[in-house]
């Protein structure tokens, strides 16, 4: 399974970015993907995940109500909509599969070793 991140880069504050992720060598219908960051220094932090169908799709306190996701089937990408940026959101974003269901990665608090298919990630820079 190989999973990739693209659409990292450098925006101002309070501009949108897109990531995009897709993963092969899986049944995407039976995994959730999920969306981790880490800032220098800071443990890694799980922010959103999301089944395949989109039907279940779970944001962390932190970004909920400025994060959105994005499936695009035909493509097997699924899209993490950032808007409303600011310098916290700053960090390495990296991209993860589980088989495990996205209500229960949500219960868990989006614990790094419930997911089994890492990215490798991609830096998003966002300027004052």
């Amino acid at each position: 399974v190989e999973v990739l991140e693209s659409g990292g880069g450098v925006v101002k504050a309070g501009e949108s970015l897109r990531l995009s992720c897709t993963a092969s060598g899986l049944d995407f219908s039976s995994h959730t993907m999920g969306w981790f960051r880490q800032v220098d220094g800071k443990e890694r932090e799980g922010i959103a995940c999301s089944n395949w169908s989109g039907s279940a799709t779970y944001f962390a306190a932190s970004v909920k109500g400025r994060f959105a996701i994005a499936i695009d089937d035909a493509k097997k990408t699924l899209t993490l909509e950032m808007y409303n940026l600011g310098s916290e959101d700053t960090a390495i974003y990296t991209c993860a599969v589980t088989s495990l269901p996205a209500a229960v990665v949500n219960k868990r608090g989006f614990r790094e070793i419930d997911f089994f298919y890492w990215g490798r990630g991609t830096q998003v820079t966002v300027s004052s």
